[in-house]
């Protein structure tokens, strides 16, 4: 684990894996939270793929022993939060479910029940507001994104690529494999906070009833 300072206010920890920045997000946040006068004055801590950033006030934390105090902290268990689990309701018309099927060698029934079972946790946010890279996706799914992005995805589109599961908040550009649709708004500037999804929340994909007709 290396700690780089990123400005004057924030520190950059470098954790090498997913699943360590995972649970140091976690534990930094526990601490905030706490009794740990190291890591008192935590404004902000925003995970990625294998980092973590810390962003501090400068009147109430001092950045030297924050640094150093950060890979002491003890990493829990698991990183997902307490909270009851997010359900996303699917519609599985996805135009990618058969080429997925083709991909993985599976039926295009079993792409849509394997995808639905599996239990999910924020890992992180990126690409766009509200868009949530989501672990947990069965090892059997895990298929690259498409060479040719498209230029426009739906609001709403369920979609896999390599390890992960996101929902696409937004219309935007975007090349992962589309397995269906939610009405579910993850993105609402008149919600506080205005995404659904956070680092460490707890997501289930259900089918919705329109998909069974």
């Amino acid at each position: 684990m290396r700690v780089r300072r990123a400005g004057d206010t924030a520190l950059l920890v470098e954790t090498g894996d997913l699943e360590t920045a995972h649970r140091l997000h976690a534990a930094v946040r526990k601490a905030a939270t706490g009794q740990d006068a190291t890591v008192t004055g935590v404004l902000d801590v925003i995970p990625g793929e294998r980092t973590v950033l810390v962003v501090i006030d400068p009147a109430r934390c001092d950045l030297s022993r924050l640094a150093a105090r950060l890979p002491e902290l003890p990493l829990p268990e698991s990183a997902a939060g307490e909270a009851p689990a997010v359900e996303i309701p699917v519609v599985y018309d996805g135009t990618d479910v058969d080429e997925v099927a083709q991909l993985t060698g599976l039926s295009r029934n079993e792409v849509i029940e394997r995808h639905a079972s599996a239990a999910y946790t924020v890992a992180y946010l990126g690409f766009s507001p509200g868009f949530g890279y989501l672990t947990g996706l069965d090892p059997a799914l895990h298929v690259p994104r498409r060479e040719s992005p498209r230029t426009s995805v739906p609001a709403g589109s369920v979609a896999i690529a390599g390890p992960y599961a996101a929902v696409y908040p937004s219309a935007s550009p975007g090349g992962w494999r589309l397995l269906g649709r939610t009405d579910l708004r993850l993105w609402d500037v008149t919600r506080d906070p205005p995404s659904l999804l956070q680092p460490g929340t707890r997501v289930r994909f259900v089918r919705s009833p329109e998909d069974a007709r």
